[in-house]
């Protein structure tokens, strides 16, 4: 099958900026929409069944009221946290926004989910890339970085790669943050917990009551992480620490050789049938439940959906989270000459 693109208008932001939409639609049951903003991810169909969450419009993504907690979006310069706000790079310090806490969380207070990207279609393949300039200084890190984030569908996935230039040596590690919930984006808690889960991860990366790893790489055996085994989420998301925020916001080391493209995960929902692969060429995944949307009914979503606590899950590949201060990581380091580069794709089926 061929990939058809087609353009719309999604909606006008605050200052009256179009934001544009793009639909991707293989032509075999498996269509999705993104938008210039964020180069967000706004709707994944699989058979006519909506299995990300998202929002109707742009008031939901900009909104502080809502508080939209990265709903599809591409997530950068660096994703996930930084301890402190602060690293070190070849002998100089920098402070970076904190916001999560004493940490710096998905690039701070302005990060590549809250800025409009170029966007190009290639009707001859099927795909769309956004592309976006982040200047030196931004939310205090070095260097001018040239983004690219391709989306494109083909053997019933949804693959991106990103890629990123810079100007001098900084930190880089973007992630796409998309929601899914594999029984629809309406399912909710109910829904998820009927996923069955398996992660080929034998190890993970603790970490403090901060969120921030220990530096440890530890094995999943004998532990909640150990999802090696087909798991029901509902039979272990309670035994998961966090508190009120109990729940899986953990960083798995991906199994499989450094480099090449390795299965992460494979998430199938017996309520839908519909399933879910997930495939990078990156060492680490943050599978997370959403243990932060809020538990009461403040979060309205598209189509009339309310979206709280355990509502949707995340599989964000990624470097490990803290890399720049942690060296025995792998680095999320780039350097003037070389390319930032990382391949994922979400696969999608029946059962």
């Amino acid at each position: 099958m061929v990939t058809t693109v087609r353009e719309d208008v999604f909606d006008t932001t605050d200052s009256g900026e179009t934001v544009r939409r793009f639909t991707l639609d293989n032509g075999n049951g498996l269509s999705v929409q993104l938008i210039n903003y964020g180069a967000t991810i706004t709707s994944i169909k699989i058979d006519g069944t909506d299995v990300a969450l998202g929002y109707d419009d742009m008031a939901g993504y900009t909104s502080r009221v809502t508080r939209n907690p990265y709903f599809g979006a591409v997530v950068g310069r660096v994703a996930n946290r930084i301890a402190d706000g602060k690293f070190s790079l070849d002998g100089k310090e920098y402070s970076l926004a904190q916001n999560n806490g004493p940490n710096a969380l998905h690039d701070g207070l302005k990060g590549l989910d809250k800025v409009m990207w170029n966007a190009f279609t290639n009707q001859a393949d099927g795909s769309v890339v956004f592309t976006y300039l982040s200047h030196d200084g931004d939310e205090g890190y070095p260097g001018d970085v040239l983004y690219n984030v391709k989306y494109s569908l083909g053997g019933g996935s949804l693959q991106l790669d990103f890629s990123g230039a810079v100007t001098a040596p900084t930190p880089v590690n973007m992630v796409n943050h998309v929601y899914f919930n594999l029984a629809g984006h309406k399912a909710g808690a109910d829904g998820l917990n009927e996923h069955v889960m398996k992660m080929n991860a034998a190890h993970y990366t603790p970490v403090s009551d901060k969120l921030i790893p220990t530096g440890e790489i530890a094995p999943v055996q004998g532990t909640v992480f150990d999802l090696r085994q087909p798991t029901r989420l509902g039979d272990v998301l309670g035994s998961c620490p966090g508190g009120e925020n109990n729940g899986f916001d953990h960083n798995f080391v991906v199994a499989g050789p450094a480099g090449q493209i390795n299965m992460v995960s494979r998430v199938e929902c017996p309520v839908s049938g519909i399933w879910l692969e997930c495939w990078t060429d990156q060492p680490g995944c943050q599978f997370y439940t959403g243990n932060f949307v809020p538990k009461d009914d403040s979060l309205k979503g598209k189509e009339g959906a309310v979206y709280r606590k355990h509502g949707g899950f995340c599989l964000e590949t990624q470097k490990f989270p803290d890399s720049v201060n942690q060296p025995h990581f792998p680095t999320c380091i780039v350097r003037p000459g070389s390319l930032y580069k990382h391949h994922v794709a979400y696969k999608f089926g029946k059962m």
